[in-house]
């Protein structure tokens, strides 16, 4: 499988700019064999609806508060992508702050070690786990807290997979892991935000001349989460970063911003929407482009055009349709854009999926919103 490549086009630290290709796999998020398909979301969804149907079944009250902690294991694994020891360490009294949506996972060493990470969760997730923590008889079964068997955790997970006609592997604490960095992907999550979430380090950003502190990263994924949650999922080509230079005009200003990927995307507003956002060199901006405003150019020396914006990919996917096809571009960083173009004009750049390609679009075709 081709890799994909990312053209970094900020300057570097000698002050030269130029296209610079680096080869990132997204292998390194989690380590699953790549013969094992991850499961998609709605297989995930089918998956959670399975455990919470095997919940309600319970007969008798041990039986149910047993298959609820079971639940909340799965819940915690299926939406933070956390291990297995991680969740079977975390204590639901002490390490969720119910306010800030953040819960503190370790890696089930001894508390001297102190190697816990913060993971945003859901409004929704988080509400549903106070809400548990709230029954008398759910608190009081708590009493080893998470502390069950592993071994009886991963059969309870394989049964459910099997009884949807999954495999143990794809229903194992693993294969949800990677089931879940994959869903984050694909909705394009940046490469460093996943890579935050599921514990893992993130690429060096110092050359993209602008810090991303821990609370940035936090609140790019409190927004991918709520979107999520609240399954608010038609901006696709969506990238997010911080800004990195403004240049005021008489009527029009150039706002830069620098991506989680090093990528650099410019877009001109009007003056009046400056002052209305209250933009400021290093916030927090989402930029959006629709898709029949991206234009594609068949791999080769970069195009020679107006458009500010031009970024190296890979095809991904293509839909076909009788007037009009779906190309979707994934950049080295994970990140996928969409463009929509003619049917005719897909047949003439004769694209297939895994071909280089440059996907371009002016500055003038970037929306900005704060969230």
């Amino acid at each position: 499988m081709r890799r994909p490549i990312r053209a970094t086009k900020y300057p570097n630290q000698s002050g030269r700019s130029g296209p610079k290709t680096e080869r990132i796999s997204h292998g390194r998020i989690v380590i699953v064999h790549d013969e094992i398909r991850a499961l998609d979301p709605v297989e995930l969804n089918r998956l959670e609806r399975a455990f919470r149907d095997w919940v309600e079944k319970a007969t008798g009250s041990n039986t149910r508060l047993s298959r609820q902690r079971i639940l909340i294991i799965f819940l915690l694994i299926r939406y933070t992508g956390a291990k297995l020891n991680e969740v079977l360490a975390f204590n639901p009294f002490k390490d969720i702050d119910i306010p800030r949506h953040l819960i503190r996972l370790g890696k089930g060493e001894s508390p001297q070690k102190k190697s816990f990470r913060e993971v945003r969760i859901s409004e929704t997730l988080s509400h549903e786990i106070q809400t548990a923590l709230t029954d008398p008889l759910f608190k009081k079964s708590l009493i080893n807290l998470f502390r069950v068997d592993p071994g009886h955790v991963r059969r309870k997970f394989y049964e459910r997979a099997m009884a949807c006609g999954f495999t143990q592997k794809q229903g194992s604490p693993d294969g949800i892991r990677k089931a879940r960095a994959v869903e984050l992907m694909q909705s394009n999550m940046p490469l460093p935000v996943v890579q935050s979430l599921l514990g893992h380090s993130t690429p060096n950003l110092t050359s993209a001349l602008v810090s991303f502190s821990k609370e940035d990263m936090q609140q790019v994924a409190h927004f991918f989460l709520e979107r999520e949650a609240h399954r608010k999922t038609s901006a696709r080509n969506s990238f997010f970063g911080k800004i990195r230079a403004i240049q005021k005009g008489d009527i029009q200003t150039k706002v830069d911003l620098v991506t989680l990927g090093g990528d650099l995307v410019s877009t001109v507003i009007t003056n009046e929407s400056l002052a209305r956002l209250g933009l400021k060199k290093g916030s927090l901006i989402t930029a959006e482009i629709k898709a029949p405003l991206v234009v594609l150019h068949k791999m080769g020396e970069e195009p020679r055009c107006t458009a500010e914006n031009r970024f190296r990919g890979t095809v991904s996917r293509i839909n076909r349709g009788k007037i009009t096809s779906e190309y979707v571009v994934r950049m080295g960083d994970g990140t996928e854009l969409c463009a929509l173009i003619s049917t005719e004009a897909g047949r003439r750049l004769a694209l297939k999926e895994n071909d280089p390609v440059w996907a371009v679009f002016n500055s003038f075709s970037v929306v900005l919103h704060l969230d």
